[in-house]
């Protein structure tokens, strides 16, 4: 079995954000905000899986290699998968059955640190669900054990992984980084990451 592994959800249609463009591609610093994302994540030296559509999977390719991306129909495609948040954490936690567990990150979630990711990779080891947490606000990324694999795999829409952690007992790392409860789902919310002003904070899903 191997260690925890990062999953990075980038198949939203991210429809809240105005404008033509997707908002993972939206520049940050020297990046976009995908590429910021996958930058932290690569910090923390622990193994990823991208899941993503195919226009976003070529922004994910400029970092992340193409046997660690999972490429989803675009939400709302005709077919027989019920797709959502539920469901592309589903597929990449599928990617990867024989992770010790599985951090769910939300792409749009650019200042998420490293010491943040392994810090979470750290406790599940010792518990089955664990959450970064800042100053009391449950953020993410959100860790999984193992243990819940096959229910984890079932999951499907766009409630995500909500029922489970109302099921299990949650563990919450307290860590000193804002950007656990930092998303960007609008162009304010974006303009503030790059103003250095705190966006709204984001709930766990």
């Amino acid at each position: 079995m191997s260690g925890p592994v990062v999953v990075v959800l980038a198949a939203g249609r991210g429809s809240r954000f105005g404008g033509h463009a997707h908002k993972l591609t939206q520049r940050l610093g020297s990046s976009t905000v995908l590429g910021t994302t996958l930058r932290h994540v690569l910090a923390s030296h622990l193994p990823m899986v991208v899941v993503a559509t195919a226009t976003i999977a070529e922004t994910a390719r400029r970092a992340v290699a193409a046997r660690d991306i999972v490429v989803l129909p675009e939400v709302g495609t005709p077919g027989p998968e019920p797709l959502g948040m539920g469901f592309s954490i589903a597929s990449g936690i599928a990617a990867r059955p024989d992770a010790s567990g599985w951090l769910i990150l939300p792409a749009d979630m650019p200042m998420v640190s490293a010491s943040t990711l392994q810090a979470v990779a750290r406790e599940l080891g010792q518990h089955t669900i664990v959450y970064a947490q800042h100053r009391g606000q449950r953020g993410h990324p959100v860790g999984f054990a193992a243990e819940l694999y096959s229910e984890l795999v079932m999951l499907e829409g766009d409630e995500g992984a909500r029922r489970l952690i109302a099921r299990y007992p949650a563990h919450g790392v307290e860590v000193d980084d804002p950007g656990v409860l930092i998303d960007i789902d609008t162009e304010a919310d974006l303009n503030g990451v790059r103003s250095g002003a705190l966006p709204r904070a984001g709930a766990a899903h």
